[in-house]
């Protein structure tokens, strides 16, 4: 049985405790997931030194491993970076692992690394993140996922690549510029719709728009960035800048599976706006598309582009 001190120790280790000026303050990102779950998994930790300014990136990737695995993975690598007693505030999309850090753990040891009803998944890695809360002052919170915040999606970037190197594809060094940039941005209210898109090739600007009645923001940017890549040619290199995961991981997460499940979701629905979706890979598959992060970066572009999308709804 955990000893009541024990037990205590571990409680205050996974709470957030008084401030220190003495101890350096580190913020951490993380993200894991594997596709198909299990399958090839990919996770990634992001470290950010309050003083400094400065963050660190750290990634990997396993041939087989689970959505969870890759969870307290991306956690145990981000803290076994960390070199002295740091105060931690750690973020993670993933409710099994902040669960299962803060209210969980304390059971599970006291049963013997069990849990109530049997077995504990993963408790090699419980084990050891179990450990290393007890050398740093850590505070967990939870974050969305795909929902704008800068490090989680550049967290999620970066296990989705680990991924990617698992499956054998090639993950490119760094792309030369591409033939042609596309800016995109819409605007949506009371059921009235208006896509903008400035399209930049050869040193040469365009924008195209498009207004529509009874539609969805989804909607508008798939029907933006179908419009834009129409409008150019098959075979060229094109950079779209979008601040909508939606249309993101869509276009480079998302749309395998879907259409290996036969364009249903993973929870079996079918895909919404699906005649889009094939729309836009068609014309995807015809180009050389890349998907540059937006996400705390000032795009001048994008300014412009929020009017004439407004214009353009009505």
């Amino acid at each position: 049985m955990l000893s009541a001190a024990i037990s205590s120790r571990l409680r205050a280790a996974v709470t957030e405790t008084p401030e220190t000026p003495e101890t350096p303050e580190i913020t951490i990102y993380t993200d894991g997931g594997a596709d198909p779950n299990p399958g090839a998994g990919g996770w990634a930790a992001i470290l950010l030194d309050k003083t400094s300014g400065k963050h660190r990136e750290l990634s990997g990737g396993e041939p087989r491993a689970t959505n969870n695995r890759m969870e307290l993975t991306a956690a145990i690598r981000g803290l076994e970076a960390l070199k002295h007693r740091c105060r931690v505030r750690l973020y993670t999309d993933s409710q099994y692992l902040r669960k299962g850090i803060t209210e969980w753990l304390p059971g599970w040891i006291a049963r013997g690394w069990r849990r109530k009803d049997g077995e504990l998944q993963n408790e090699d890695l419980w084990r050891r993140l179990s450990e290393l809360v007890q050398e740093h002052e850590i505070r967990w919170d939870w974050v969305k996922g795909h929902a704008g915040n800068r490090w989680n999606e550049r967290a999620d970037e970066l296990a989705t690549l680990e991924i990617r190197k698992q499956k054998g594809g090639k993950v490119a060094p760094a792309a030369a510029r591409p033939q042609a940039e596309v800016f995109l941005r819409v605007s949506c209210a009371k059921g009235k719709g208006g896509w903008a898109a400035l399209i930049r090739r050869d040193g040469e600007e365009e924008v195209l728009s498009g207004g529509f009645s009874s539609i969805t923001p989804n909607q508008l940017d798939l029907l933006g960035a179908i419009a834009a890549l129409e409008s150019l040619p098959p075979g060229i290199s094109i950079a779209i800048h979008t601040g909508s995961d939606y249309l993101r991981n869509g276009a480079t997460r998302w749309i395998d599976g879907w259409k290996r499940r036969g364009w249903k979701t993973q929870e079996g629905q079918p895909v919404l706006n699906r005649d889009l979706w094939e729309r836009l890979e068609k014309a995807m598959a015809a180009r050389k598309i890349t998907w540059p992060e937006t996400k705390g970066r000032e795009l001048p572009e994008m300014k412009d582009l929020g009017t004439r999308a407004k214009e353009a709804a009505g």
